[in-house]
């Protein structure tokens, strides 16, 4: 965690708050970054992953079995009741509860705090799109989304047998609103740090929310600006889709 429970948990309830709003306009809108879905589809699988969070806190471990059938589900009222419902199991676990997650490093519920909070962010903006009424990300927020992504979603030890199309083996530098991190990519690893540091062979550079969606794949190339190698950033691009897809 790097903001506080209390901005987690009012992000949680903003962003799933707006993407049901936004979803009541149409669920049979496509949904532009994510082809084949429609905003049902978004709709569908943030209740499922909210539901999924309620158990591994409830649980302290992946549940097993999963998913059950949902299929008769109503989508807006089980929607409503699964976004009701994770606020609930995050405030009564606190964030020191004993858990499972996918982060080596934080085996916390504080860890779903954020992740809940960045997962409700990222699925706004797609039903959003779907209607073209996107509105702001939290720059704040945003920043935090880049740090998430970047680890332990991107820097993980998932690499360790090569299994990348895009082994890269070159250093990336992403700066926004001051803050900068230095990634160096090989096929087995990818290592993230902090600041700026050092020479890199592409540079990837815009405001917090525009930077924060291109990682996601939610924005086209030309709302960020690069400097350097442009194959280094396609293949970091390739990379990075391997990694959230």
């Amino acid at each position: 965690m790097t903001l506080s429970a209390e901005i987690y948990l009012a992000h949680v309830r903003a962003e799933s708050a707006r993407l049901g709003e936004v979803a009541r306009m149409g669920l049979d809108a496509a949904v532009p970054s994510c082809p084949g879905w429609t905003v049902e589809s978004v709709v569908r699988h943030v209740a499922q992953v909210y539901v999924h969070k309620v158990e591994v806190l409830r649980l302290g471990a992946r549940p097993e079995k999963w998913p059950p059938d949902f299929s008769g589900r109503e989508t807006f009222e089980w929607y409503d009741e699964a976004r009701a419902a994770i606020v609930d199991a995050l405030e009564k676990a606190g964030t020191g509860l004993e858990t499972w997650t996918f982060s080596p490093r934080d085996t916390t519920s504080g860890f779903w705090y954020r992740r809940m909070a960045l997962e409700s962010v990222v699925h706004r903006i797609d039903v959003e799109q779907a209607h073209a009424v996107v509105t702001p990300i939290d720059a704040e927020l945003a920043l935090d989304g880049i740090d998430e992504l970047l680890y332990p979603n991107l820097g993980g030890p998932w690499w360790e047998e090569g299994d990348t199309a895009h082994p890269i083996d070159a250093t990336v530098r992403i700066t926004a609103a001051g803050r900068s991190w230095t990634i160096r990519a090989d096929s087995t690893s990818v290592d993230i740090r902090q600041g700026a540091e050092g020479d890199a062979d592409a540079e990837i550079f815009g405001e917090p929310m525009p930077v924060y969606l291109w990682l996601w794949g939610r924005v086209a190339d030309d709302v960020i600006q690069t400097a350097g190698d442009e194959d280094v950033v396609r293949a970091f691009r390739g990379r990075l889709k391997e990694a959230t897809g």
